[in-house]
């Protein structure tokens, strides 16, 4: 595309070809009025107001239709079309209920804001009394509501739903004046396909569509908007926090359309998942265990006990037998501060997080390939890619705003989509080919496509030449594993396999797009290297809409990982074991540290339960939910001699501890996070932590201070400077340069743009590395008594281990309980019907749940998500570990499963 030159309104202005007048007035801050345009979305041309004049043209044009031509003068505000507007403002107040003393959006809105800016009157037309009938279909719904008689039929709602969101749950009925919005069939729109993501309330122009719990909390006009980057998944969607400036409480989400990444989109939870922020369970004291039960206690008892304590234990058994589980969900300032805390303070490495249960495999896997264990690519790329191959990723689901963005790429004809999925997702319905591989055969499957590719000449022989080495030494591998081999493995047809290999081996660009569906294996780290082997095979890493793609699971599990809450590394990944690392921090850290590799997640339950780790202090982690055969890890909790719990609820976990220390959300704190696509983006403070709450970093310098250890920070931003000198990957990063717009590391200098792909020259570790990966089965298959492969994973509406979801009205609602997935002819057979109670098993534990009787898995397997402590999946999972990254195999197990 070139540019042009026009002239709005007597100003001469270049834009680039092919955008519409609206959007070139736009983005040179000329408004131009509209009311059904959202620039999300495909402009309708309906409200009229956008109107223009065009010189040497007949009649006046609507300036979203229209595109921008080279020599076009433009007039944006003539008397006819002041008359033109004011007119039609008049005609669409006559349908409005004008309700705006009473109206949540009262500041807001665009009909009020342009019925003032041409100051209608508003009774120049009589009012017409709009025949709604008594049904709505938002009337049992606890997140959205519709108020027909505020509705101007812009479309907006409608067409954001299906162009934008992908689902298309809204539709307009009836005509002319009765014209309603409703779902298909008047179904309630909890019933319907609606993902609840709350994107029509967002583009509503005139609040016809709102959030039913912030209603009558206070009017716009009345809030204080804060940014800051969302709390769950790691897309890191930028959200404004809507507090009322009267009373300080918490009333809305909203987030601003265009902003990166997630241009005003929203999910369900990101939306609708805020109000355990002020949750009435929030923990506002310390609380001591004494005589069996907590009893609250001062700030200074709590932190006095706490250094005691683990003094003691470092003193008595060695720093070794102490250790700490820091958190993805807390801040990059508050991991480094914890892994500082345990390496210069305690004196060990043994400091872990939950990155460990879900994406250890790929910082492994894509170090040995590639030299960086991180998403080669940026989120938007996966917009334009002309292939995208989506494996144990549910991202609809999982990471919900990207998910949007594969399926409105689908469905703009510029991008094939290939999906492998033990289970029928979401994206499935939209993908030109669907792969359902069994669980624990990706590595089989992947070599087979790798056959094809090299038995058919797709491979790109300059670049495995150029830019690779060892591709010999994985040839002889890959011959043996043909798509026929592969079939006897992964259920997979041969031909189907082929059809995939061919489309992503013959793209100009593919983007290969997964998560723990690849990574919760024995075998995660060798998947994740064939998925680094075919990218490379085909030239696909180190440029535009290619690479390899991890999702990362929490909001800062990629921080948190960068910030050195790992027990082989430093901050920016730097070695513990290397000497000249190990002498760099003692002497920036004056302190004596250990050059000892130290323990994972799960070794250190097995340490506690085993008696040789005697205490543990955890920040913002629920292992008693969140790791493998909890049976176990509760053995281990039990058996410490002290146990410290840094959290802002009363979890499954701090339940056992010692000493509770209560901690602020990520809305009471600043900070940064940094999101799957390396991007390290603000977090701000926009509520007032409950009772005496305190922030992280806080909390741990106390304890510092109390052990003989002086760590003082007058801020989260002094934090960050310490990290950018000591961390090489974020030596640019600091608060003034991330304050409109995150930046991707690597970063190293404070004038460095960022880097939106890796690899672009060269690999990180020089040249890419191919490695032979030969199939394993997972370490426990079904068997006569265990006849079933359970996976676990995920859903929509709720989050991790439920202690934030749970406690939110509209995702309860949604959601109140689990299920335990089965396909219809296992369920048949074992004389189960929707909603029976079943017992399933495995040889760790038992629990009960309801079954939901679904196609979605395939015969054999059986699914559950691990968010319910009522029927925690985790009781049944298994506890072996991927050899290099030390990840336990959560997506297989094997259960037994009866009707209750």
């Amino acid at each position: 595309m070139g540019q042009i030159t026009l002239t709005i309104d007597d100003r001469d202005i270049t834009a680039e070809e092919g955008e519409t007048i609206l959007n070139i007035a736009a983005e040179n801050s000329i408004d131009i009025p509209n009311l059904c345009y959202d620039k999300r979305m495909t402009p309708t041309g309906a409200c009229r107001l956008c109107l223009v004049e065009i010189e040497g043209q007949r009649g006046l044009q609507t300036s979203c239709t229209r595109i921008g031509e080279d020599g076009m003068v433009i007039y944006t505000e003539t008397d006819e079309i002041t008359a033109l507007r004011k007119a039609t403002l008049e005609l669409l107040m006559s349908e409005h209920r004008l309700a705006c003393t009473t109206c949540d959006v009262d500041g807001d809105c665009l009909l009020q804001d342009y019925a003032y800016r041409y100051q209608i009157n508003e009774k120049q037309y009589p009012y017409l009394d709009l025949k709604v009938s008594s049904f709505n279909y938002t009337s049992r719904d606890k997140a959205i509501q519709y108020d027909p008689t505020k509705c101007i039929r812009c479309q907006r709602c409608v067409k954001i739903c299906r162009e934008v969101q992908g689902i298309e749950a809204l539709t307009l009925r009836n005509r002319s004046g009765e014209v309603l919005v409703t779902t298909g069939f008047d179904v309630p729109l909890k019933e319907s396909v609606c993902e609840t993501c709350g994107l029509c309330v967002s583009t509503c122009p005139t609040g016809a569509l709102y959030d039913k719990a912030a209603r009558g909390k206070g009017r716009a006009k009345d809030l204080i908007r804060t940014r800051t980057t969302c709390t769950y998944c790691g897309v890191g969607c930028q959200l404004d926090i809507n507090v009322n400036r009267k009373n300080g409480r918490f009333v809305r989400v909203t987030s601003e359309t265009g902003i990166i990444p997630n241009a005003g989109n929203t999910c369900v939870k990101g939306k609708y998942g805020m109000d355990f922020i002020q949750s009435k369970d929030r923990i506002t004291t310390p609380l001591i265990r004494e005589n069996g039960s907590f009893r609250e206690a001062t700030w200074e008892e709590a932190l006095d006990l706490t250094a005691k304590k683990l003094t003691e234990l470092k003193d008595t058994y060695g720093p070794d037998t102490v250790a700490g589980l820091s958190s993805a969900r807390t801040t990059n300032e508050d991991n480094y501060i914890m892994q500082k805390f345990i390496r210069a303070v305690i004196g060990t490495n043994n400091v872990d997080h939950c990155a460990r249960l879900c994406h250890a495999s790929t910082v492994a896997g894509l170090a040995r390939a590639f030299g960086s264990g991180a998403m080669t690519n940026s989120i938007e790329e996966l917009g334009r890619a002309p292939v995208v191959f989506v494996i144990g990723s549910n991202t609809t689901e999982c990471h919900p705003v990207i998910g949007i963005l594969i399926r409105q790429a689908v469905a703009s004809g510029r991008t094939k989509l290939i999906v492998a999925d033990p289970r029928q997702i979401s994206l499935t319905d939209i993908a030109d080919i669907h792969l359902q591989q069994r669980s624990g055969s990706d590595v089989a499957l992947i070599n087979a496509m790798m056959n094809v590719i090299i038995e058919e000449k797709l491979h790109d022989v300059s670049y495995i030449r150029e830019r690779t080495e060892g591709f010999d030494d994985i040839i002889d591998t890959i011959k043996q594993n043909t798509p026929e081999f592969a079939e006897g493995i992964t259920g997979v047809p041969a031909e189907d396999i082929r059809t995939a290999a061919r489309m992503y081996a013959s793209a100009e660009s593919a983007s290969i797009v997964y998560s723990m569906g690849i990574t919760q294996h024995t075998t995660g780290t060798d998947n994740v290297l064939s998925l680094a082997n075919l990218a490379m095979m085909t030239g696909n890493v180190g440029k535009e809409c290619s690479g390899v793609n991890p999702l990362r699971g929490q909001n800062n599990v990629q921080g948190a990982c960068d910030l050195g809450a790992l027990p082989n590394v430093y901050n920016g990944y730097q070695k513990v074991d290397d000497p000249a690392v190990h002498e760099k921090f003692e002497k920036a850290w004056d302190a004596k540290l250990s050059n000892k590799p130290g323990l994972t997640v799960v070794e250190i339950i097995n340490g506690a339960a085993d008696g040789l780790v005697k205490g543990i202090y955890i920040m913002g982690e629920n292992p008693m939910l969140s790791d493998p055969d909890i049976a176990h890890v509760e053995e281990g909790l039990k058996n410490l001699e002290f146990l410290v719990v840094q959290d802002i609820f009363l979890s499954e976990t701090a339940l056992l501890a010692d000493v509770v220390l209560p901690a602020c959300s990520f809305a009471e704190k600043e900070g940064t996070f940094t999101n799957t696509e390396r991007r390290v983006q603000r977090v701000r403070k926009a509520l007032e932590q409950p009772g005496q709450a305190r922030e992280d970093w806080k909390i741990i310098c106390d304890v510092a201070e109390r052990m003989g250890y002086v760590m003082k920070y007058d801020s989260p931003e002094r934090i960050q400077e310490e990290i950018s000198e000591l961390t090489p990957i974020y030596g640019g990063i600091l608060y003034p340069r991330i304050e409109q717009t995150g930046l991707q590391w690597p970063c190293p200098e404070t004038d460095h743009k960022g880097t939106t792909f890796l690899h672009k020259e060269q690999f990180t570790r020089g040249k890419g590395k191919f490695h032979k990966v030969e199939f394993l089965p997972p370490k426990e298959m079904p068997d006569e008594e265990y006849p079933f492969i359970l996976t676990t994973g995920r859903m929509l509406q709720h989050w991790h281990t439920g202690t934030m979801t749970r406690r939110c009205e509209v995702l309860n609602d949604l959601v109140p309980h689990g299920a335990l997935e089965i396909h219809p002819a296992n369920a048949r057979d074992l004389g189960i019907t929707q909603g029976d109670m079943v017992a399933v098993s495995s040889r760790r534990g038992l629990i009960e749940v309801p079954a939901n009787v679904t196609d979605m898995v395939g015969s054999g397997t059986v699914f559950m998500a691990f968010h319910f402590r009522e029927h925690a999946a985790n009781r049944l999972t298994i506890a072996a570990l991927d050899p290099v990254a030390k990840i336990p195999e959560f997506k297989v197990c094997a259960v037994k499963v009866e009707k209750v």
